[in-house]
């Protein structure tokens, strides 16, 4: 597929087919992946492929617990409606055929060995290039998964349960979990939303 095709095509999708994905396509994803900038060249990475429904499920179960605890306003209809919304978003990898879940370790920065400064104070001064570092990551999965015939989806809610799902994809220091990438067949034609006209979002300074 043509790269341009490719980013118009992408959307994210939440609801997948049964069918399994081939185990030569998920190692191209996570390959493509490792291809990815990262700050400095560091490739802080590393990708945990789950396929096995029943862990899934105990991860989404983390998740729906992490949810439930939360400190909600009041007890009204509407906000436990508003959490089952919450929590379906939050949880439906659970059914996906792959999920991928990136793991970050913290990069040290030659500005650290000269400044009197600590790791997340330079982190906020540079704009937090960890997370830029694994943002590149995650875009070249969403788009890779459209090339190889697959749909994703990028999902950060879940990390409201990260120290429970640390424990249980058993996430050693000095990795983090960071995010998740759900991925599969699409049920059915994604929505695609609509995005800004180039005239809102670009400004040329010449």
């Amino acid at each position: 597929m043509e790269l341009v095709q490719t980013i118009e095509n992408r959307a994210s999708v939440r609801s997948f087919t049964a069918e399994k994905i081939k185990p030569e396509d998920l190692k191209e994803l996570v390959r493509r992946a490792g291809l990815a900038p990262s700050i400095n060249n560091s490739q802080p990475w590393k990708f945990v492929v789950v396929t096995n429904h029943e862990l899934l499920k105990k991860m989404a179960e983390a998740v729906s617990e992490s949810i439930g605890n939360l400190p909600v306003i009041d007890k009204e209809d509407a906000n436990r409606s508003f959490l089952s919304r919450i929590e379906w978003y939050s949880t439906f990898f659970e059914d996906a055929p792959a999920l991928i879940a990136l793991l970050m370790k913290p990069y040290v920065s030659v500005l650290e060995k000269g400044v009197e400064l600590s790791h997340d104070e330079i982190e906020r001064m540079r704009n937090h290039p960890d997370m830029q570092t694994a943002g590149a990551a995650v875009q070249t999965i969403l788009l890779s998964a459209i090339d190889l015939g697959y749909g994703a989806c990028w999902m950060s809610a879940p990390m409201i349960a990260k120290q429970a799902l640390e424990k249980l994809l058993k996430v050693e220091d000095p990795f983090k979990l960071v995010t998740f990438v759900a991925i599969g067949k699409p049920f059915g034609a994604p929505a695609r939303k609509a995005k800004k006209a180039l005239s809102e979002i670009i400004e040329i300074i010449d």
